[in-house]
């Protein structure tokens, strides 16, 4: 596959918001996940109106989740680097020694279907996010080719959708963005699905 266009893209998205680097991902929830395990955080805070599929990384990363009432608007954090950018857009918005996670889903204001950023000013750790969501390795180098050292999880955003991406983006800077609120999303810590109790098995 032809991982310029993605590089191209990276390029557009970190000098629209001010990063010195972007890892583009398939969808922002996966860009999260990774920022996690890259730290290995034991728990994380999220706020109680967000959407469901950031609780639900505490589930599958086995770390702790922590309830908050935040009345956040355009970001908030999930651990004190980690933020859950996905509605953000806004030029020079990146926050320094942050890991700021962008959505491309297509209810976002960049749409693109599917898709993601994340925005860091560390090469090191963003040459590290990058092989793990291209399963551990360089893009642009057959994987045979190489001694692959870092474990990969597939979460790499495809050339197509980075060319989608670029081709998109310059209406998406002149066009002025939805203003979301906090009750654009219901209350998930009331869902079923994070109070259930755990049933004890008699034969144990």
């Amino acid at each position: 596959m032809d991982f310029d266009k993605v590089e191209k893209f990276e390029n557009k998205i970190a000098e629209f918001f001010g990063s010195p680097y972007a890892v583009a991902v398939d969808c922002c929830t996966h860009g999260i996940e990774l920022c996690l395990r890259y730290q290995n955080f034991s728990y994380i805070n999220v706020p109680k109106r967000t959407y469901i599929s950031i609780p639900f990384l505490a589930k599958k990363l086995g770390i702790g989740l922590k309830w908050k009432d935040e009345n956040w608007q355009d970001y908030y954090y999930l651990t004190p680097n980690i933020i859950d950018a996905a509605v953000l857009w806004k030029p020079n918005s990146y926050i320094p020694n942050t890991f700021m996670n962008i959505s491309f889903q297509f209810r976002k204001h960049l749409a693109l279907g599917r898709g993601g950023c994340i925005l860091t000013d560390n090469k090191k750790v963003a040459l590290e996010l990058k092989k793990m969501s291209y399963d551990g390795r360089l893009p642009n180098i057959p994987w045979r080719e190489q001694n692959i050292e870092t474990m990969g999880y597939h979460y790499y955003m495809t050339p197509e959708t980075a060319n989608l991406g670029i081709e998109k983006l310059p209406d998406a800077i002149k066009t002025k963005p939805k203003q979301w609120t906090i009750n654009d999303w219901p209350d998930v810590s009331k869902m079923k699905v994070f109070n259930k109790i755990e049933e004890i098995d008699t034969y144990l």
